[in-house]
């Protein structure tokens, strides 16, 4: 029987807390497994890593939709349990398996059942009120950020015993955290507030559309799209544009993603309680995909290795933008809908890896190959400026003439004076 009590977000926020940092564990040896399970170079390796990006974003595609409509009808507690089931199998096949067809295999479960940070929004959502949301969506970011900084420096202390001990470790740490989850966590979703559900709307098609009833959360979830495909550019180019043209090993590429996550972790889960109250949301949004685009031009310029990492801080106080959005884009849905947009988002999400994966990893492949009429690495970095630049045009846009729930209250009360 698990613990009884009163829903808070510090409860779900260790549960993501720990989801992310087995994922930092695993991403600075990630290459290495797949170089010696395949027996290819580096270059070669990071096309399987697209494409097992590509079979986890597929599954997590088809299937977030109902996992998120399931938990506006079920809480999110269970679908909490269940994601963390399925990545904890993934992790056991990365530990022992010794062919690319078993890494496939948990990629494809993995995604089939991965909602944490999806469910870390909903659950948000259920018990704070709308003018809250930017600074409680900014904590989810500072717990992703936290465990991007530990995950990834402990994953490349880890390798030196082994390269399969980051994995051996992610095993064991989400075996804990669904101990800790199913004891613990209580569950943020009223009885009355949940919701039937309905096969119409708990498949990606279903979901997106039914998205259109609000224009601006459509507008706004187009923005996404592109961001979220720039971001791919850490994902799946990362580790291997700094092996290549930096040289660097394991332990290199553990504390640069390291020091991404502290400052993920000092930007959500400060900055934007600083910001979002001076600037407003929407201007936020603005600042702050703005900052995005900047940074990963300025990654582009780098030719040496301490640039790469003070790069990252400009790219890093750009996610400011992201709980502004995720709070004006919550705010637009009513209270029984809220699995399902998050669902919907996740959906998006696994939209821009099925594409952003592989066109990322494929990208530096060809312009690192011999066949390439210019030797560019830097090249994913550009695309990636473009993106955010797009994003920044969409948000413009659509935010025009957005005004807050605050605003718009006050607005109806001096109408009515």
């Amino acid at each position: 029987m698990f613990r009884k009590g009163n829903a808070s977000q510090g409860y779900v926020l260790v549960t993501l807390f720990l989801d992310i940092l087995c994922l930092g564990l695993v991403l600075p040896v990630l290459p290495g497994l797949l170089s010696t399970v395949t027996g290819c170079s580096l270059s070669e390796a990071s096309v399987y890593g697209g494409w097992l990006m590509f079979t986890f974003s597929a599954a997590q595609f088809l299937l977030a939709p109902a996992l998120g409509k399931l938990s506006d009808r079920y809480g999110r507690r269970a679908i909490l349990l269940l994601s963390l089931l399925g990545i904890a199998i993934d992790y056991l096949f990365m530990s022992f398996s010794s062919g690319i067809g078993w890494l496939f295999a948990g990629r494809l479960l993995a995604g089939s059942t991965s909602t944490t940070l999806y469910m870390a929004n909903a659950y948000t959502a259920d018990i704070t009120q709308p003018d809250n949301r930017a600074r409680r969506f900014g904590f989810i970011g500072a717990a992703f950020g936290l465990g991007f900084t530990i995950g990834p420096v402990l994953g490349g202390e880890l390798s030196q015993f082994g390269l399969r001990f980051p994995f051996y470790a992610a095993l064991a740490i989400t075996a804990l955290n669904m101990a800790y989850t199913w004891y613990f966590l209580p569950e943020s979703l009223p009885k009355n507030k949940q919701s039937a559900f309905a096969w119409k709307q708990a498949n990606p098609i279903g979901t997106l559309l039914h998205l259109r009833r609000y224009p601006l959360v459509a507008g706004l979830c187009c923005s996404l799209f592109c961001t979220y495909i720039a971001v791919h550019v850490f994902h799946n180019v990362w580790a291997y544009f700094t092996s290549l043209k930096f040289n660097w090993g394991e332990t290199s590429i553990g504390y640069s993603f390291g020091l991404l996550g502290i400052l993920i972790a000092l930007v959500q889960g400060f900055v934007t309680g600083l910001v979002v109250p001076k600037l407003g949301v929407k201007r936020t949004a603005f600042v702050g995909i703005l900052l995005y685009s900047f940074g990963y031009f300025l990654l582009a310029l780098a030719s040496e290795s301490w640039m790469m990492f003070a790069f990252l801080v400009p790219y890093a106080l750009g996610g400011v933008s992201e709980p502004a959005i995720q709070s004006i884009i919550s705010g637009e849905v009513p209270e029984t809908e809220q699995g399902e947009l998050q669902g919907g988002i996740a959906s998006l999400a696994s939209v821009t890896a099925i594409v952003g994966g592989p066109f990322m990893s494929h990208i530096f492949a060809y312009f690192t190959s011999d066949s390439a009429p210019l030797y560019f690495p830097e090249a994913p970095f550009l695309v990636a400026t473009a993106l955010t630049l797009t994003s920044l045009f969409i948000v413009l846009r659509v935010l025009a003439s957005y005004t807050t729930s605050s605003q718009k209250a006050a607005a109806k009360t001096t109408a009515n004076l």
